[in-house]
């Protein structure tokens, strides 16, 4: 199967006491091959979307993408302003900060000025990307009046959750691009009333 559009949400569907993901909503289960008749709310299909974001179209956020290709393939190499168009994002402002949301181009500009961030001073390990994105948040927390965060801390609230996400999404995506279809079991503690608000 070709790769899916990645604008497209997965569809998960409940048959055979199975948990099926697909890219559409099927007519018929692809374990059993009876027709699926979604009659009661509990069978409905659920729209499962991608956890990864257009980084150019996001505003005040934390974007992580990798080095090279994409989370979904493993072509390309990204520079600058290309290569942001399939992220995770991790938002950093609530939307009814508008003084904030006004000021954080400004915020931004003048600490990218700073000589400490010029390229040449670029150290993979220790003055990286990440870096800078964490120096620039503890500024914008500091002139908040609010408690800077440490790397751990920042990654384990807001970073690894999301990245945990996105791997189960990817695993999915995957097994669908390759057989059309995707089947786990059911969770056994999982309720009638489900809602699909968790990912997978």
């Amino acid at each position: 199967m070709q790769p899916l559009d990645l604008e497209t949400a997965l569809i998960k569907i409940s048959h055979c006491k199975k948990d099926i993901f697909c890219p559409y909503v099927p007519k018929y289960c692809p374990l059993c091959g009876q027709s699926v008749s979604y009659r009661r709310l509990e069978e409905a299909p659920v729209n499962i979307p991608s956890p990864f974001v257009n980084g150019h179209r996001e505003k005040c956020s934390f974007l992580l993408k990798p080095t090279a290709g994409t989370f979904l393939s493993e072509t390309g190499i990204n520079i600058g302003e290309h290569g942001w168009e399939q992220c995770i994002n991790i938002p950093l402002v609530q939307p009814d900060m508008y003084d904030l949301l006004q000021q954080w181009d400004t915020y931004l500009e003048q600490f990218s000025a700073a000589e400490v961030w010029l390229p040449y001073r670029y150290e993979e390990h220790v003055h990286n990307c990440y870096t800078y994105a964490l120096t620039f948040i503890n500024c914008v927390l500091s002139a908040q009046g609010k408690q800077q965060m440490n790397k751990s801390d920042f990654t384990e609230k807001f970073v690894i959750p999301r990245t945990r996400k996105a791997s189960k999404y990817i695993t999915v995506y995957k097994e669908v691009c390759k057989n059309g279809f995707y089947i786990v079991d059911r969770p056994e503690q999982e309720s009638d009333n489900s809602t699909g608000s968790h990912l997978l």
